[in-house]
């Protein structure tokens, strides 16, 4: 089983005030060694959601400081072919499933991998449910 982690389940086992279940659980798998996948953007997007968690004083910056570095040591695998798959079959989910072209990617990225998705946003749950793709 190959496992795709979007920012939102990310920043809820990084951040102490969120850690919902599902993402707690995530994080364990991908400590466990379950062969995680993260398009580009996932760096991107998980940095900027510990750096704003800072700047609303929502945790110090030492914890951010410590928040990155985990992140930065996690065994994932970043997609190659995230990028060239934005202006095709990712548009197409964004447009079929009224997601973000950020969203529609992690759903892309586990169509494309055949992996489940763990995610706490309601509407890419919803499309990836359609989708036939495995929620986490």
């Amino acid at each position: 089983m190959n496992l795709v982690i979007d920012g939102s389940t990310a920043l809820g086992f990084l951040l102490a005030d969120e850690q919902p279940e599902s993402a707690s659980r995530a994080l364990d798998a991908v400590e466990r060694g379950v062969p995680t996948i993260v398009p580009a953007q996932w760096w991107v997007e998980v940095a900027n959601g510990l750096i704003m968690a800072e700047r609303r004083k929502r945790a110090s910056q030492a914890e951010i400081t410590e928040a990155l570095n985990l992140v930065a040591a996690l065994p994932v695998i970043t997609d190659e072919q995230t990028a060239q798959r934005a202006f095709s079959d990712t548009a197409a989910l964004a447009r079929q499933y009224e997601l973000t072209i950020y969203d529609a990617a992690y759903l892309e990225l586990a169509m494309r991998r055949g992996a489940s998705l763990a995610t706490t946003d309601g509407a890419l749950v919803k499309a990836a449910e359609v989708a036939g793709v495995a929620i986490f």
